[in-house]
């Protein structure tokens, strides 16, 4: 909604929209879905984690070869998770990098002090499949591959069913980070073949932060008894718990749960995968002709941006000041990203949460009254 007497724009409960890669703007019923407080042994709290699993498969159409394990903590604590788990102590992991998510993942290994080896492209340039193909080829000690699904530094969308059919063809495991794409690009685990896929609560299901999930090919899983080095991060372990009594090992995140049901009650009632990622899509071709259109330049090209988080080179205009900018669109009601580049000066826009047309025109009207404000009247 709009209050016309200051011209700021907010959200039904009276915070700024957000356009950013998450935590997001969520509904008004996702958050008052938390306004409860259940007991984490409660009957009616032990049917809803249920629930809650069989959706997340669903949502890869894995049902009777894939489960799911949730996880408390933020999407990088499943991250973690996964590769401690599926890469035993004696294994060797094969990192695909384009961004700091990546960059990342190399980092938990060492940190595991698991073997890998990095195969890294420039952070707006997808992985190089050709490239896999033959570091697998010469390198049979190479066990799992992991990919990051979009990568959020640049907002770039890797070419997951061709690395996918590469590791399947060699015979190794696929492991996937889709926090920024989970529930909003297609990811059918009938036409991709992958051991495990994390995701996180705040991302594209709209749920508010504070847990992670994996879903994982059960076969896969089984193989994973005594991996991990953690014992709060043991997938393995949470998974037979709940197999046991359906509960969490220790405390879940009750309220942040409600309001993960609630979110995916409304993700079904748009359609899923589809519904989503089409308003997503949307969001991302209006957003991206309107900066365009003020002069603003995306880092990437169309057919590589995926409709998640978009990077704009930072204008070269003496006039422009990004703090300023920054600031002055939360004024007005609209929060944004800085960049995580190392390859250009930039800043990102989110297009995912509860938005639409209507915020993404709103906050390009915000941009245009700030460039105004600057003296400028194009980018450059």
């Amino acid at each position: 909604m709009t209050d016309d007497t200051n011209n700021v724009s907010s959200t039904p409960s009276g915070d700024p929209w957000l356009l950013t890669p998450g935590p997001l703007t969520t509904s008004l019923s996702v958050k008052q879905a938390m306004l409860h407080d259940y007991g984490s042994r409660d009957a009616t709290f032990i049917d809803l984690n249920a629930r809650i699993l069989e959706r997340l498969v669903a949502i890869v159409n894995g049902a009777g070869n894939y489960v799911s394990v949730p996880l408390q903590g933020s999407g990088t604590f499943v991250v973690e998770a996964m590769i401690g788990n599926f890469v035993p102590a004696d294994g060797k992991l094969l990192i695909l990098i384009n961004g700091a998510y990546g960059q990342r993942i190399a980092k938990i290994c060492d940190y595991y002090k698991r073997d890998y080896r990095v195969q890294e492209s420039a952070e707006d340039v997808p992985v190089d499949t050709a490239q896999l193909d033959a570091t697998l080829d010469a390198n049979p000690d190479i066990g799992h591959v992991v990919v990051v699904h979009c990568e959020t530094t640049s907002g770039i969308l890797n070419p997951i069913k061709e690395v996918s059919e590469i590791v399947a063809r060699h015979k190794r495991s696929l492991l996937i980070d889709s926090m920024s794409a989970f529930g909003a690009l297609p990811l059918d685990a009938q036409e991709i073949e992958f051991d495990a896929v994390v995701a996180s609560s705040n991302k594209c299901l709209e749920g508010a932060p504070g847990m992670g999930f994996c879903v994982a090919r059960e076969t896969a899983l089984e193989q994973t008894e005594g991996n991990s080095p953690s014992l709060v991060l043991d997938l393995y372990d949470q998974w037979r718990a709940m197999q046991k009594n359906r509960q969490w090992r220790f405390t879940p995140p009750t309220h942040v749960l409600l309001a993960f049901d609630q979110a995916l009650t409304e993700f079904e009632a748009e359609d899923g995968v589809a519904g989503r990622g089409g308003r997503y899509r949307a969001n991302c071709d209006l957003l991206v002709a309107g900066m365009r259109a003020m002069g603003f330049k995306t880092l990437l090209p169309d057919e590589l941006q995926a409709p998640i988080i978009i990077t704009f080179h930072m204008p070269t205009n003496p006039e422009f000041d990004f703090n300023a900018f920054y600031d002055g669109l939360k004024d007005q009601g609209y929060v944004i990203y800085p960049g995580k580049l190392t390859v250009a000066d930039s800043f990102r826009m989110g297009c995912i949460g509860r938005i639409d047309a209507e915020q993404v025109n709103g906050a390009l009207d915000a941009v245009a009254q700030l460039l105004t404000r600057f003296g400028i009247e194009q980018i450059t």
